[in-house]
């Protein structure tokens, strides 16, 4: 594989946000609205590239397909979201200027691009990321969830033990395989590096899980907060998420808590001189020492 742009095109990056409420996820998908579906469709109309046909093709010149850092699922939110898309150079030379200000007006409210700018030299949005970060919301009022945030903090009708919790997520910093934490797909591996992981109980009572990983496989974050509230109501000792991992087979006591709480929050990338070594190292097959379990997973979404 190659991240070479087409001759013709300029490579675009775009910085974005949107409340995954309504979104059936990240990916297209045919009678489903999605956050790729919204913004490819802006892009087009803002940009004057035509529509697409009956069939949802179109031509070569009028090609807008967006490459992503983390396809996120239904429901689950983003505040720091990357995404590329390669343009005509004419047409970006043309409108590019405007393109932030169109893609404005024309975007719904639930979805927001702050930044557009040509990328540079072999970036790619996916393949290039040396880490995503996200964040989980978590009420254990019992009371409930105030009212206004309840479309992005999960209730929880147990109080939690912040210090449990950050116990047992020290049982699975580091690169693992977390096939006891994620949705196994074929041709994927589950092994990730686990950056940080962290509990944190802020000032209004909502609890916060900061979570950062190289990359994630479908599920994972939600499961691991699954795992971490089921030790912080009391229910596993500290050491049982770390069991769990251990044993890299599905356990029916790990939770895989609803969407709403989940935030992309950032995306981090290398120095520009760096970015063809890391495309070239995300894209390697990837297994622990003494195994081999398949092909990168860079990029999914948490």
């Amino acid at each position: 594989m190659t991240d070479a742009v087409p001759p013709g095109k300029v490579r675009v990056r775009l910085d974005l946000s949107y409340d995954g409420r309504d979104f059936s996820g990240w990916a297209r998908q045919r009678g489903r609205r999605t956050v790729q579906q919204e913004i490819e469709d802006a892009i087009r109309v803002v940009l004057r590239l035509g529509p697409r046909d009956g069939d949802g093709d179109e031509s070569a010149d009028a090609a807008v397909e967006l490459t992503v850092a983390g396809r996120t699922d239904a429901g689950v939110h983003a505040r720091g979201q990357v995404a590329h898309v390669d343009l005509p150079e004419p047409v970006w030379a043309e409108h590019g200027g405007q393109l932030l200000r169109r893609l404005a007006g024309r975007l719904p409210m639930d979805v927001r691009v702050w930044r557009v700018a040509a990328a540079p030299e072999h970036f790619n949005a996916r393949f290039s990321a040396v880490w995503r970060r996200y964040s989980y919301r978590v009420s254990d009022h019992p009371g409930g969830v105030d009212p206004l945030l309840r479309s992005h903090v999960l209730w929880h009708n147990w109080p939690l033990d912040v210090d449990a919790m950050n116990a047992a997520a020290q049982h699975l910093l580091g690169e693992h395989d977390f096939a006891a934490y994620c949705k196994k797909r074929e041709g994927a591996t589950t092994i990730r590096t686990l950056q940080r992981l962290r509990w944190e109980r802020h000032p209004d009572g909502v609890l916060e899980a900061t979570v950062q990983a190289d990359a994630f496989c479908h599920n994972m974050v939600r499961s691991l907060v699954g795992a971490m509230l089921f030790v912080g109501d009391g229910h596993r000792p500290p050491e049982w998420p770390g069991e769990v991992l251990a044993k890299q087979v599905r356990d029916s006591a790990v939770h895989v808590v609803r969407p709403h709480g989940l935030t992309l929050e950032e995306v981090g990338y290398p120095p520009d001189g760096e970015l063809a070594a890391r495309n070239s190292a995300a894209r390697n097959r990837r297994s622990l020492p003494g195994a081999d379990t398949g092909v990168s997973g860079a990029g999914c979404c948490g």
